[in-house]
């Protein structure tokens, strides 16, 4: 992995600035910040990748792909149209899926993978029974789609990273798509069950930390 700051530091450099814009503008209700700051907050995680030389392989590229899907997904995500806000939640569970090929391509540990579905079922079942009830019926089935997938590329996380054993690492992977996943439950409460800039203010914060971390891992052995 290619730790050069000259390579690397641009790009999380954007996405902080662009983070810190982004949350003044929703606390602020300025959208035209919004606008500003969370396409600059995304631009920044695919310039980091991008400098780590995320190109340089085929899971790198995989990774990167992901990371194009999800900023698609984020200013999909800025109109407050529900239209929209469903074309999001497909370029993100499309994200998810170029994640779950990286990590396949990459070689998993199906032991590991095994372990970690055991583990995920009873917690998308409680995410479920939380937040299904408050989910309109004609979005019932793209939610419950977008939990399997993210739920999938979870456990497939865990499997990549052991699947030499437990590496010095290894928790990186998991790390990253456990942040992602639990970032996601705020998009959830706030768009489902309870709106409110407290979504944002612990959401965003562990949604852009797990596509950095992707970013930085595009170019992991």
């Amino acid at each position: 992995m290619d730790t050069d700051a000259l390579n690397w530091g641009p790009g999380l450099t954007a996405t902080l600035v662009g983070l810190g814009i982004f949350l003044y503008g929703e606390r602020r209700e300025q959208r035209g910040l919004v606008w500003i700051g969370k396409p600059l907050a995304s631009l920044g995680f695919l310039a980091l990748a991008l400098g780590v030389g995320a190109l340089a392989s085929p899971v790198g590229q995989a990774i990167f792909a992901a990371l194009v899907l999800s900023l698609i997904g984020d200013i999909l995500l800025i109109p407050a149209d529900k239209r929209i806000f469903l074309a999001g939640l497909g370029s993100f569970l499309l994200g998810h899926v170029g994640f779950a090929v990286a990590f396949l391509m990459r070689g998993v540990s199906w032991s590991a993978v095994g372990a970690a579905t055991v583990a995920i079922l009873p917690v998308g079942v409680l995410v479920g029974r939380w937040l299904l009830p408050h989910v309109e019926r004609a979005m019932k089935l793209p939610v419950l789609a977008y939990m399997g997938v993210i739920s999938a590329m979870v456990a497939l996380s865990f499997g990549t990273a052991f699947r030499d054993g437990a590496a010095a690492l290894a928790w990186m992977w998991p790390a990253a798509a456990v942040m992602f996943f639990v970032s996601d439950l705020s998009v959830a409460r706030d768009r489902f069950v309870a709106p409110g800039f407290d979504n944002r203010v612990w959401g965003l914060p562990l949604y852009y930390g797990a596509q950095v971390w992707f970013a930085f891992l595009a170019a992991a052995p």
